[in-house]
């Protein structure tokens, strides 16, 4: 969701610059890959870290959740592209879910918001686990959910936790990176945007029958 199909990384960002101003620590890009993409858990244990002296991990959790709330309530516009693929997805009938890291209030906003009109299968959040991304439950609770295996579905991401969590899933994987730089790998495939892809792109990258695809 976040940074895939709606353009919610940047305030995601702010609200983590906000409250870590509040906590007396100043952000830097240095600490972007403890947030672009990162749950709120594991954002609010590294501002706890960083600011020495503040031991409320919940509070800070909590007002990380409020702060992200409040800006996605305010308007996530959509990726380049995302509206598009979706509509073609619904069209061919391909069956479709959305797996976010996010709170499930926030998937709740994006999804009575930004993304009303589209007919996800179901959603899950960061709540619906035991762990969120990067670790690979969230899209193996998906593909059961399907009654799929992972290696027949492909998980689009913008992150290295996301992209981590689904290959780790065995899910195929294309990456559409957003604020951060993505790893290669022989095993994920690599578009700039989603005005790139295709149903032709996304079946490139299924996994079935241990066919990996390799990136360009």
């Amino acid at each position: 969701m976040d940074g895939t199909l709606v353009d919610t990384e940047v305030l995601w960002w702010e609200t983590t610059t906000e409250v870590a101003s509040g906590l007396g620590y100043a952000l830097s890009d240095a600490d972007a890959g403890e947030v672009v993409g990162r749950a709120v858990s594991d954002t609010a244990a590294h501002l706890v870290r960083a600011a020495a002296g503040v031991p409320d991990l919940s509070a800070v959790a909590d007002a990380l959740t409020a702060g992200f709330f409040r800006r996605v309530e305010a308007g996530a516009p959509l990726r380049p592209g995302a509206r598009r693929l979706l509509a073609s997805l619904e069209r061919h009938r391909v069956p479709f879910a959305l797996v976010s890291a996010s709170p499930r209030v926030v998937v709740d906003s994006v999804v009575e918001g930004a993304l009303a009109d589209v007919p996800f299968a179901f959603t899950l959040s960061a709540d619906d686990t035991v762990r969120t991304k990067p670790h690979p439950d969230p899209y193996a609770a998906a593909a059961a959910r399907f009654g799929a295996a992972p290696a027949a579905c492909v998980a689009v991401e913008d992150s290295p936790d996301g992209t981590a969590s689904a290959e780790a899933a065995g899910c195929g994987v294309l990456v559409v990176p957003s604020l951060l730089p993505v790893p290669r790998s022989p095993a994920r495939v690599f578009a700039a945007s989603l005005e790139e892809v295709d149903l032709g792109v996304l079946r490139g990258c299924a996994t079935v029958d241990g066919r990996v695809p390799v990136s360009d």
